[in-house]
């Protein structure tokens, strides 16, 4: 059965989502920033009159930082847990293509080191000479992550 993503760089590296968490990806924009969030929380933005927390994926994956006034596009997503969906937007460089790719293609992650957790990775897709790797964005952003910040979901009172 084949599934269709997102796909996307990060400082140089491609990742995928499944397209049906996306919302919509956004120009870069003005990004309200948040007093006592954590590193990887740029902070929020309004997306159609909601208050949506923002997540730098290159401080998430322990990559360097962005370099100021570098580009970069927001995702926004739903992520579904047992309790609730929560809409939150990821940082990326830029958005690559939308693809289809066959389940079966899908490569297991292989075992790293006892240190990297790799639980955010569903797995590996090659896509000819490039390594995809695919999100699993629940883990990635969970919503205890969302939570500790406070930032839940609200909507704007526009007056």
């Amino acid at each position: 059965m084949s599934q269709t993503y997102l796909s996307f760089i990060v400082h140089g590296e491609l990742f995928a989502i499944n397209v049906s968490k996306v919302l919509e990806v956004l120009q870069k924009q003005p990004i309200t920033q948040v007093p006592n969030a954590p590193d990887y929380i740029k902070g929020i933005i309004n997306f159609r009159g909601e208050v949506v927390p923002v997540f730098e994926t290159r401080i998430r994956f322990n990559f360097p930082p962005r370099p100021d006034g570098d580009p970069f596009v927001i995702i926004v997503l739903d992520i579904s847990d047992e309790n609730q969906t929560l809409r939150m937007g990821a940082i990326v460089d830029r958005v690559r293509d939308v693809i289809t790719i066959d389940e079966n293609d899908i490569k297991p992650v292989p075992p790293m080191s006892k240190e990297f957790n790799t639980d955010f990775l569903s797995g590996i897709y090659k896509l000819n000479d490039d390594f995809i790797m695919i999100l699993k964005v629940e883990k990635l952003f969970s919503s205890e992550d969302v939570s500790s910040t406070t930032l839940q979901t609200a909507p704007i009172n526009e007056e």
